[in-house]
């Protein structure tokens, strides 16, 4: 729960602009879910495997607590949807899905830095960090694949 001192003063102050961007986090990490699912089932080796379903997991929890934002912040529950396929080869799945985690650090920071809360600030931050991590794993991965 994301604890407010006054829960419609929260409303107002977030602009639709950052109702849309949480809400586009929401969809963004709903496809890695099912990218990354995907993508471990393509790994060359169980390492490989792994850590991919690891770096699933970290987008699960940054799903998770993006939709008890919205859902703290708007009073409904998002309707997550597929935003953008996943290649079907690995190496072109790795380079997709290095592409999109570095692009999602630059707009997590952009949301993190928008918000008023300090709680929603730290959650995107935190998740930056962790996307680019990713970022570097993905880059590892194709690097060695190539």
């Amino acid at each position: 729960m994301y604890p407010f001192t006054n829960y419609h003063d929260a409303i107002y102050r977030q602009s639709n602009k950052f109702i849309n961007d949480i809400e586009k986090a929401i969809n963004g990490e709903y496809s890695a879910i099912d990218c990354y699912a995907k993508l471990a089932n393509l790994a060359p080796g169980q390492k490989e495997r792994e850590r991919i379903l690891e770096i699933r997991q970290d987008e699960i929890r940054h799903y998770q607590q993006f939709v008890q934002i919205y859902r703290e912040l708007t009073g409904r529950v998002p309707q997550p949807k597929i935003v953008e396929e996943c290649p079907g080869r690995y190496l072109s799945g790795l380079e997709f899905a290095l592409q999109d985690e570095q692009k999602t650090v630059d707009f997590y920071m952009e949301i993190a830095d928008a918000a008023t809360d300090q709680l929603i600030k730290g959650t995107f931050r935190r998740a930056a960090i962790d996307e680019q991590n990713h970022a570097v794993w993905f880059l590892y991965f194709f690097t060695k694949a190539k």
